[in-house]
């Protein structure tokens, strides 16, 4: 039978009206959509003890929390899975007994010992710099912000970390998460973690601090690399959709970037007689402004200044305690976004630019898409919705992780 469900308005900011609407899609989904068996191949790396050792949590309608849940195979996690119908599907670490028996050993001994090192980048995180939304709402014009948090953590992880099996998936609505399968990354303790992140962190301070980022001294190669990468979208994002000197509040806040007593009495007073200037135009008098005076003084850093306004303005936000923490859950990729039906779905980050957030496949759009089908009847499920490239690339990340594994462990019982 069909089933058609709507959403309460149009676009990615709409939010699923009924709560049993959803569980009957959810149902459909579990049954018929739901990429098992390389779910399954990820998390298990190869190595089936892996997989009985992970904790999933499951959300169930009304903020029902199911912790603790693991299973030996991928038959047990397809039972359960379309049993529970969950709302939304959270991955943990790896522990060194089975989640699922935890309250059968003392305290202290059911400890995690390996995961992923993970990433998340929420869109909250930037309502100090955005201007076109707030809260969970985005736009076109503010997920430039994404696009640039991707191609910075990914050529960072990659090119400074040696890691090579990133998986960047999107959250359903506002965010984006980045899962590093490299056994090297898994088996980080949190202090190894954690000096991951606050190397990654450069953006650093409360609502109540102007300025966030400092650099001194000679700037890092790093530093350097973020700054091109965010000069490609600057005036797209800042100058053009974000306006960020258009008004005398939003150029307070940049200015208050600067060093006191220095040029914003200048430059406010010129600003406020050049009320038809625009953005890209003020920064280029704040960055003359700032060079002369730098000059006129002999300092040594004058382009350490600059550098750290444009970081402040457009460099990734990290929820840093999801990526020290070993025993962090996180939203699995194919869950499901219970406010907006969106799928947690997989994409390359070389392809960001590309990636667009406002046409990602919702639950209703999938099951419409299977009842229209009229195609060859042998075809898998998947292969007839549109989750089918996304699900492509999920297969041959999760082969790529257990091949990966299954060399490794042949390496390791060679007799020399």
């Amino acid at each position: 039978s069909q089933i058609l469900i709507m959403f309460k308005s149009s676009g990615i900011n709409a939010e699923y009206g009924d709560a049993g609407e959803l569980e009957q899609l959810l149902k459909i989904y579990y049954s018929r959509l739901f990429p098992y068996t390389p779910y399954i191949k990820w998390l298990s790396y190869g190595n089936t003890e892996y997989l009985s050792k992970r904790e999933f949590c499951f959300t169930l309608n009304g903020d029902i929390y199911l912790r603790y849940k693991s299973f030996s195979n991928v038959d047990e996690f397809r039972k359960e899975l379309r049993t529970v119908n969950p709302f939304k599907i959270d991955v943990g670490a790896i522990y060194n007994v089975k989640p699922k028996d935890h309250k059968a050993f003392k305290s202290g001994s059911f400890t995690a010992v390996e995961r992923e090192v993970v990433f998340d980048i929420d869109m909250t995180d930037y309502d100090d710099v955005r201007y076109c939304c707030s809260d969970a709402k985005i736009c076109s014009d503010c997920w430039v912000f994404m696009k640039i948090a991707v191609r910075i953590l990914d050529e960072a992880l990659r090119k400074d970390f040696g890691f090579s099996k990133l998986l960047w998936v999107y959250s359903g609505r506002r965010g984006i998460h980045c899962w590093i399968g490299d056994e090297n990354a898994r088996k980080l303790t949190n202090q190894g973690r954690g000096a991951i992140a606050d190397y990654l962190s450069i953006v650093i301070g409360g609502d109540q601090q102007s300025k966030k980022v400092n650099l001194s001294g000679a700037v890092h190669p790093s530093i350097k690399r973020s700054v091109n990468t965010i000069s490609r979208y600057f005036e797209e994002l800042m100058m053009d959709s974000q306006d960020f000197l258009s008004t005398p509040e939003k150029r307070a806040k940049v200015l208050s970037m600067l060093p006191p007593k220095t040029i914003q009495e200048s430059l406010t007073e010129k600003w406020e007689h050049q009320r038809d200037t625009d953005s890209k135009t003020r920064w280029n008098q704040l960055k003359e402004a700032w060079f002369s005076f730098v000059k006129a003084r002999k300092g040594k850093q004058e382009n350490n200044l600059i550098y750290e306004i444009v970081l402040q303005l457009c460099y990734p936000r990290l929820d840093v305690n999801v990526t020290k923490g070993l025993n962090h859950l996180l939203k699995s990729p194919f869950s499901v976004h219970p406010k907006t039906g969106r799928v947690c779905v997989p994409f390359l980050a070389k392809e960001i630019d590309t990636f667009d957030p406002f046409t990602v496949p919702t639950l209703d759009e999938v099951v419409k898409e299977l009842d229209a089908w009229t195609g060859d009847s042998t075809v898998q499920d998947y292969a007839k919705t549109s989750l089918k490239p996304s699900i492509d690339l999920f297969k041959k990340f999760a082969l790529d992780c257990q091949s990966e594994m299954i060399d490794e462990n042949k390496e390791n019982k060679m007799d020399w």
